[in-house]
């Protein structure tokens, strides 16, 4: 990769691997887009800040990125609230920018990927989108969607002949990020950083971390009993201090 561009890279996980990018020598340039200026502090002459609202209607600002070849997605947002507390007004938010505007700027650079040229994307979709989870419905349908995307994608992308694929990054909760009013911590984000940057070049197609430490049991106890993991989901969320107070 010699230019990338990341789409909500000014805080959290994005910001970190915009960060190990920036490092690298072989790259030349990385560009930032999100709703939000980047900080004085994480500011470089490699570093290329974009403000742009993914709730928009209009796409159009992707066409100067046409000489990329990195895309990374990790724009999104979710709060722990149970249904009954979300607004009316929230649904089609959270769709809006977890779902949509992910697809919308694949949309812009398909070309990229079914050409025969190295073409690197990835994005950051949830463990959620894999299961039910209680207290993050919303958030969770919005990136199961996500997940079926990629997968039929891919296979399209394979049918056509293409060796690239859009990697899906599926964390559990993450420290040092601002989603769930966290804050950005680069130090507890960077080892996970670089593995996502690792499988974005190998050009995976799927990426859990921790798998086989925790979410490979996760996983098959849902599938063998999806009400029974339901269940257990709900009380760890309340058990696990992430809970917003009102």
């Amino acid at each position: 990769m010699k230019k990338v561009l990341i789409v909500g890279g000014a805080n959290g996980i994005g910001l970190s691997i915009a960060k190990i990018f920036a490092q690298r020598s072989d790259i030349e340039k990385v560009y930032i887009l999100d709703k939000v200026p980047l900080s004085q502090e994480y500011q470089e002459e490699k570093i290329v800040s974009i403000q742009f609202d993914l709730t928009s209607e209009e796409y159009s600002i992707f066409d100067q990125f046409s000489d990329i070849d990195g895309l990374m997605i990790t724009a999104g947002f979710g709060r722990l609230q149970l249904f009954e507390e979300i607004e009316e007004k929230m649904i089609p938010l959270y769709f809006q920018v977890n779902t949509i505007a992910v697809i919308r700027t694949i949309k812009h650079f398909y070309d990229k990927l079914l050409n025969e040229k190295d073409f690197y994307c990835g994005v950051m979709v949830s463990i959620a989108g894999f299961m039910s989870s209680p207290f993050f419905s919303l958030y969770g349908a919005s990136k199961a969607a996500l997940k079926i995307f990629i997968e039929s994608v891919n296979v399209e992308l394979e049918k056509a002949g293409s060796s690239n694929r859009i990697l899906n990054v599926s964390p559990g909760s993450i420290k040092g990020t601002s989603f769930n009013q966290g804050k950005t911590d680069l130090s507890l984000t960077a080892n996970l950083a670089l593995q996502i940057i690792e499988h974005l070049e190998n050009k995976d197609d799927l990426f859990i971390p921790n798998y086989d430490e925790i979410f490979k049991k996760v996983l098959e106890r849902y599938h063998e009993n999806f009400r029974a993991e339901g269940l257990h989901s709900y009380e760890y969320k309340q058990q696990s201090g992430r809970m917003r107070t009102k």
